[in-house]
């Protein structure tokens, strides 16, 4: 498979030459990023998200908010990005403060601006499962029929991601934190196709297991440890293709961040 940050920026150029040549003046292109947290790993990530959109000239606007802002007066934001016609998409920034509920903020952004996919009836799938399947369909991979194991059960990637891939004609195991060793270590060793979603600094160790050969293995999770950043797994899994951690999956769910922005352009 190619490798991913050629990958993605094959992928930029050809967006950026989309985006100089919309010809629809009237109709603007702009993301909100709005942000409540001070979160090191969500500051690394909206900082890789505003470098992608001024590489593309996108217009963007990043809304910080003070961490103490009351449930109500971010519903109020949120409703006014939902009514502003100069606003093509946005998305509200994971993790948000305790005293927010989160399913709360997620279910009020109106389905056809909610580039995150989080809402229930939103238009677009969530960033991180499209970024994997981008990937793979743009690498010819063949779905039907193959096992997929995903490692996490999470609203963000692990249960999206098995809705697609059952779409797909996959076989789509589940796995979690109640699943015993023997269990996992059976059905990471059939899998064809291995999503790792957990945060688990190298929780998947080559040691423990012997996955086939021509596996394909996403690794989601990142951890922070002495000030490296580390995956769910161990590198050199010995598999066909492992995403590398950094400059591995998070790439992909930027792009595909953008590429939800400009579908909701289309809409």
């Amino acid at each position: 498979m190619e490798e991913i940050i050629e990958y993605v920026k094959n992928k930029k150029e050809k967006i950026k030459d989309y985006v100089n040549n919309l010809t629809n003046f009237y109709k603007p292109l702009k993301i909100v990023i709005v942000q409540i947290n001070d979160d090191p790993a969500s500051n690394a990530y909206v900082k890789g998200k505003i470098k992608d959109l001024s590489e593309l000239n996108i217009s963007y606007q990043l809304m910080k908010l003070k961490n103490d802002i009351s449930e109500k007066d971010l519903l109020e934001v949120v409703d006014r990005l939902n009514k502003d016609n100069s606003v093509t998409g946005f998305i509200v920034q994971l993790p948000l403060p305790p005293h927010i509920n989160e399913k709360n903020i997620k279910n009020s952004i109106i389905p056809t601006k909610d580039l995150d996919g989080f809402h229930p009836l939103s238009k677009f799938i969530s960033a991180t499962p499209k970024g994997i399947i981008e990937f793979l369909k743009d690498n010819n991979y063949e779905f039907d029929g193959k096992n997929a194991v995903i490692l996490g059960r999470s609203e963000i990637v692990g249960k999206p991601m098995a809705k697609i891939l059952l779409a797909k004609n996959m076989n789509v195991t589940v796995l979690h934190s109640f699943t015993t060793f023997e269990d996992r270590k059976f059905y990471l060793e059939h899998a064809d196709l291995i999503i790792v979603a957990i945060g688990k600094p190298h929780f998947i160790k080559k040691n423990e297991y012997n996955f086939k050969k021509d596996a394909v293995l996403f690794d989601v999770g990142i951890s922070r440890v002495d000030g490296k950043l580390l995956g769910d797994c161990e590198p050199d899994l010995g598999v066909s293709f492992q995403s590398p951690v950094p400059k591995g999956v998070g790439l992909l769910t930027r792009l595909a961040l953008i590429l939800n922005l400009l579908e909701a352009y289309n809409l």
